[in-house]
């Protein structure tokens, strides 16, 4: 018989939070106490937010309403791209360079870890597929914010969101962001309020990671801190 998977243990600072975590697809199916939830979702309102103006709203879902949004979102896949209506760009039509080498190589990475060949397109599918199941996970949270927010109050949902994971490291849990569900806005739309005057951006997939999953664990690098980063008058 096997060993049940253990959950990763608590983040004890901000560095180890910010170090363990990561994008986790592949959950396991522990419940998430709704108390936990709100007491991360309560400190992350002190997220920086020009202006105060805290721009993000969400809705999380768990249960009966987020099967029901699972299944409503399987009917349309087997449409393809006829069923997208994202409401912006997730990833820049020009992106190119180191940035659209990092884009490629992450996914490169994930299909290798999972053993998926290139020419395996059914593979791949089945694992595009999985995003929209929120990769097991037992909570999804689904983040809108109005349509008259510009850039700077959306960096601001981004802060909220870095929060929201680290403070989930602190509680034990992991998550992973998903800006995929953006695709299908429409169908969401459908199955949960948010309101016509809002945007969708993303959901955040949130539970206990599945340590023994190779697609939980494979190398995600980072550019080296020159790359990014320039300094002067040091």
């Amino acid at each position: 018989m096997s060993t049940p998977s253990r959950p990763a243990s608590p983040a004890r600072t901000v560095s180890e939070a910010v170090a363990t975590r990561r994008s986790v697809r592949r959950f396991l199916p522990d419940p998430v106490d709704r108390a936990v939830l709100e007491r991360v979702l309560e400190k992350a309102q002190r997220a920086p937010s020009g202006g105060n103006v805290q721009p993000w709203n969400a809705l999380v879902l768990t249960g009966e309403p987020l099967q029901r949004l699972f299944a409503h979102v399987a009917q349309v896949i087997p449409e393809g791209r006829a069923a997208h209506a994202p409401e912006y760009d997730i990833y820049p039509p020009e992106l190119s360079g180191a940035y659209e080498a990092r884009r490629f190589g992450v996914g490169e990475a994930l299909y290798a870890a999972l053993g998926i060949a290139r020419e395996d397109k059914r593979g791949r599918l089945a694992q595009f597929m999985d995003n929209f199941r929120a990769f097991g996970a037992p909570v999804l949270m689904l983040v809108h914010t109005p349509r008259t927010m510009g850039p700077p109050q959306w960096s601001d949902i981004g802060m909220w969101l870095q929060t929201v994971m680290l403070l989930l490291r602190e509680e034990g849990l992991d998550s992973c962001a998903q800006e995929a569900w953006a695709v299908y806005q429409r169908q969401i739309r459908e199955c949960v309020a948010i309101p016509q005057d809002h945007i969708f951006f993303c959901g955040l997939a949130i539970g206990h990671g599945d340590p023994d999953a190779a697609v939980n664990s494979f190398p995600v690098p980072r550019a080296p801190l020159q790359e990014a980063i320039a300094f002067d008058g040091f």
